[in-house]
């Protein structure tokens, strides 16, 4: 049975994506815990990150840095940081989120529900950002 991710990237659930390649897609989270949170998730469906090929691994992190970079300049935070924990779903996935300090990082203030408007301009300020760095990756 293919994973929420697989189902999202199938097209079969919505997503709002910021970025897609033939390894990997970015989208928000739907449950962000700030504003313009991001997923970096493989195509492949692998359970843990540890189990990752080391090319791949090394792809989503570079990914991982390019929507920083765009959450930089889109939502101007003090960081940005990054998780990897998955827990919510079986199939590995970095967690980008903009962050000001540590409680930036903690899932307890992940939003249960977010207006989605709010989530389009979240996802159109991140393509943006990244089409002015010249980024070919950037979706739709």
């Amino acid at each position: 049975m293919p994973t929420v991710f697989t189902r999202i990237i199938d097209g079969e659930l919505p997503g709002r994506f910021v970025w897609r390649d033939e390894q990997c897609v970015a989208f928000l989270s739907i449950n962000p815990i700030r504003h313009g949170h991001a997923l970096v998730v493989p195509r492949a469906e692998v359970d843990q990150w540890t189990e990752l090929e080391p090319g791949l691994a090394a792809h989503l992190t570079t990914v991982a840095q390019l929507i920083g970079r765009a959450q930089q300049e889109a939502f101007n935070p003090r960081r940005v940081g990054l998780i990897i924990a998955g827990f919510e779903v079986p199939h590995t996935h970095l967690h980008v989120i903009p962050i000001d300090d540590m409680g930036g990082l903690d899932f307890a203030n992940a939003a249960t529900q977010v207006d989605p408007a709010r989530l389009d301009a979240a996802a159109e300020a991140i393509r943006a950002a990244l089409r002015r760095a010249g980024h070919a990756g950037v979706a739709g």
